[in-house]
């Protein structure tokens, strides 16, 4: 049994019980005072956040990974460059082999230094598709945000995952929700997914994000939420586009037999996607950030596919049967931002 795999399936199972629920549920005590304690200090102002020469927008959720930060982070981005601004993308970094207690330039927004590998999954897929945009990683937002601005110029900072991170000051904050998953079982962690009791007081734009092909149930949700949270609230719509060699490039035509891969945070709704015009004679799901080696796939018969994730570090292994599937992430940036 993957104990981890286990207490994601708890997360989010609202009649979740049992022992190993209980203890989890018992340790949720300790970390949901320690993480009220902070909000507390933060919000009465005992503790106050660092402020930098840049404007800071922070995109994070009140729940843990899967829920689609990624592309809405790089959708941002280059709503701003466009606008002509110097964007700087700034992470923790997880999954990489990078020491993080120090800055680490993944792109200056013209060269990449860092493979997948050493720079981690989301900052290295970032970089490479993100055009004029540099990308940070380290443990240490403030000093990543100096470095940005001192040494690069910037004039806008995005913090990937930057809700919870309350020791930097953030002139924006969105919040993503899942349209499906929402809180899960309600529970902080690490009984359930929450990082922290929702407060929607700190959220100035709420995006719902459906990854999914009809968006009804997510649009009234959107409606339901504003209305009830009080918050501007937007929708962003995540469809499948196309399926893609991430060797050649070449695109997979529909209908053939595959092995889906992934090593994100929420699978399901990928391998759905998947199953709508693809025969799936397995799947094959790691921990989130897993780090793949050649016996991982190397006794994997025909085609691969796997997301755009985990395909930036698969394509490490030389193989050229490994496919990714392109998602489109839609929303009114305009909205979200302004």
């Amino acid at each position: 049994m993957n104990i981890k795999t286990e207490i994601t399936k708890l997360h989010y199972n609202k009649d979740a019980k049992g022992i190993l629920f209980n203890a989890l549920k018992f340790t949720s005590l300790f970390y949901g005072i320690g993480s009220n304690i902070k909000n507390f200090l933060y919000d009465k102002g005992f503790i106050k956040p660092k402020k930098v020469d840049a404007y800071v927008i922070s995109v994070g959720n009140f729940t843990t990974g899967g829920v689609g930060k990624t592309p809405v982070v790089a959708e941002l981005a280059r709503y701003f460059v466009d606008k002509g601004e110097r964007v700087a993308i700034v992470s923790r970094g997880y999954g990489g082999k990078l020491n993080n207690k120090k800055v680490n330039v993944i792109s200056d927004g013209i060269n990449l230094h860092y493979k997948a590998d050493m720079a981690g999954d989301e900052p290295y897929w970032l970089a490479v598709n993100l055009n004029m945009c540099a990308v940070l990683t380290c443990s240490n937002r403030y000093k990543a945000c100096q470095h940005a601005i001192k040494k690069l110029g910037v004039t806008k900072i995005i913090l990937d995952d930057g809700f919870q991170h309350r020791k930097l000051h953030r002139d924006l904050n969105i919040v993503l929700v899942d349209s499906e998953k929402m809180f899960g079982n309600e529970n902080i962690l690490p009984a359930g997914p929450l990082r922290e009791k929702p407060d929607f007081g700190r959220v100035d734009s709420l995006l719902i994000v459906s990854k999914n092909t009809d968006h009804t149930k997510a649009e009234k949700l959107a409606r339901i939420m504003e209305k009830k949270q009080g918050v501007k609230t937007s929708l962003a719509k995540v469809e499948p586009d196309y399926v893609y060699n991430i060797i050649s490039g070449e695109h997979l035509e529909k209908g053939c037999e595959i092995t889906a891969i992934s090593a994100i945070g929420q699978p399901e709704q990928f391998y759905q996607f998947l199953e709508n015009d693809y025969k799936i004679k397995n799947k094959i799901t790691f921990d989130d950030h897993h780090q793949y080696i050649l016996s991982d796939i190397e006794n994997i018969d025909g085609n691969i596919i796997t997301t755009e994730k985990d395909a930036v570090k698969l394509a490490l292994l030389g193989r050229n049967n490994i496919y990714a599937l392109k998602l489109k992430t839609v929303f009114d940036v305009e909205k979200v931002v302004l």
